[in-house]
């Protein structure tokens, strides 16, 4: 008998979560199931309370997944499904229910047998040992897994494959001589990606206050911006993760999110959990240096951007109003921090100018969606029928705000605010430019799937927003 045939001899067992694909299904699982209902969050300490297999069978008695959607390590699965072609007999031993267990495999079609979590009993560590020793003997398998619960079963395995070894206990086993598959490197790149950066340059709404009221020079105030802008984005990057969370399913179906860190498997969920608590506590700490109105602000953003994750994205008009109502949020946080008050003509100004973005981002959404008429886009309450009437709305709202900005140039407020308000005119026409070109864009199929990170990006709006701002400046200039 040569080695190929006496390896093929030897089952193969492959653990499933962190091993055959880059995530945990009982975490994933548990975000399906609040999203699904957030009420069941008490129930949890309850089944939790009857052992992790309890947990397990709760979660997934209650929820489906989509296999065909899971970050599986391509790599794995290609040598998995080459050795099963060779007639090896592949097992899929994980702590996993079964009901999602056998799903994965049935979309594979590589297991010749699945052995899962079913019952009172959690099917790890040494419950995973004794279930594969009592089927192929000790010794009688080869084994790849990736944690350390796996450690018992590489000592009853004849070989041990070691997945993504990013711990001491698992890399003593490589130096046991066990075959080790490397991880992707974490790049700097994965975390900047985590935190959406580039979204922290919405926080700048905060600045407004200060700078209508002509405070360009004013210390105090720049201080207390740049305080503002640290918590608000602490405290952004924090919802953003939870909100990646909920929508792992829905990212990995979308042809650019399917590369955010937690949709591709780059991070851990758990690790994200970590992330949330330290910036959430970041963002509240530094948000105590600035007056209670700011945290008041600060908790009702954290409220609606929480409620947007679970529910409002879903309804029609609702979601597109929330996201509107969030910038604005951001210029009212401003104007806590600072002790500046905002005119009715600002807040009007800003639920237009963002309304249209924020149809903008969801008319993209149903250009770029390959869906059947009739049918709504994934996790939204837009159909492509909608497509007409998104973007009417969205051009009406982009004029509003023109219009309300003309109208505020020839209002008292401004006369009395700036010395020479002539030299602003220009700025209702600059609105308008800014806008239609956004529209015009979009309906060419041209636009990025967020116009406010298209409007960071591109030279030319780049230049008509440092236009608007000198005109702004001028006109309140005492020369």
């Amino acid at each position: 008998m040569d080695a190929r045939s006496n390896r093929n001899a030897i089952p193969l067992a492959v653990d499933l979560d962190g091993t055959l694909i880059a995530t945990d299904l009982l975490w994933e699982g548990l975000f399906v199931l609040l999203k699904k209902n957030p009420l069941y969050l008490f129930l949890l300490p309850l089944w939790l309370a009857g052992g992790p297999a309890r947990l397990k069978q709760e979660i997934a008695a209650r929820i489906d997944i989509d296999p065909a959607s899971l970050p599986y390590r391509v790599e794995l699965v290609g040598r998995l499904r080459a050795e099963h072609e060779e007639g090896r007999k592949i097992v899929l031993a994980t702590g996993t229910p079964r009901k999602f267990a056998e799903a994965v495999a049935a979309h594979l079609g590589i297991f010749d047998r699945v052995l899962a979590t079913d019952g009172p009993h959690n099917l790890t560590s040494d419950r995973k040992r004794a279930s594969l020793v009592a089927a192929y003997g000790d010794a009688g398998f080869d084994y790849a897994g990736n944690s350390r619960h796996d450690l018992k079963v590489f000592d009853a395995a004849r070989h041990a494959i070691v997945v993504v070894p990013d711990r001491s206990a698992l890399r003593s086993q490589a130096a046991r001589g066990a075959e080790t598959v490397p991880a992707p490197k974490r790049m700097p790149k994965i975390y900047v990606k985590m935190l959406r950066v580039h979204q922290w340059l919405k926080n700048s709404l905060i600045a407004v206050p200060m700078v209508l009221s002509h405070e360009y020079f004013n210390i105090g105030m720049i201080w207390q911006c740049v305080v503002a802008f640290v918590s608000f984005s602490a405290v952004a990057s924090a919802i953003y993760i939870v909100n990646d969370f909920f929508d792992l399913a829905l990212d990995r179906k979308h042809p650019t999110k399917r590369n955010r860190p937690f949709a591709s498997g780059a991070l851990s969920i758990p690790f994200g959990l970590g992330a949330i608590a330290a910036l959430l506590a970041i963002g509240i700490a530094v948000g105590c240096l600035l007056p209670i109105e700011f945290l008041g602000v600060l908790g009702g953003y954290m409220i609606i951007t929480t409620a947007y994750s679970l529910s409002f994205k879903r309804m029609l008009l609702v979601d597109v109003l929330t996201l509107a109502g969030l910038y604005t949020i951001r210029v009212l946080a401003g104007a806590a921090a600072t002790g500046v008050d905002v005119s009715f003509w600002l807040l009007a100004f800003s639920i237009f100018f963002f309304l249209s973005l924020a149809l903008v981002k969801r008319f993209v959404e149903l250009r770029t969606t390959d869906i059947p008429p009739g049918e709504r886009i994934a996790g939204r309450g837009y159909r492509t029928e909608d497509q007409e009437i998104v973007a009417q709305a969205g051009m009406a709202s982009a004029f509003s705000s023109a219009l309300v900005l003309a109208l505020y140039m020839d209002s008292v407020a401004v006369r009395e605010l700036y010395p020479h308000p002539w030299v602003m005119w220009p700025l209702a026409p600059i609105v308008l430019y800014l806008t239609m070109r956004v529209w015009i864009l979009a309906r060419r199929d041209e636009m990025h799937d967020d116009p406010v990170v298209f409007i960071i990006r591109d030279w030319r709006s780049q230049i008509v927003v440092a236009i608007g701002a000198a005109l702004l400046v001028a006109g309140g200039w005492g020369w």
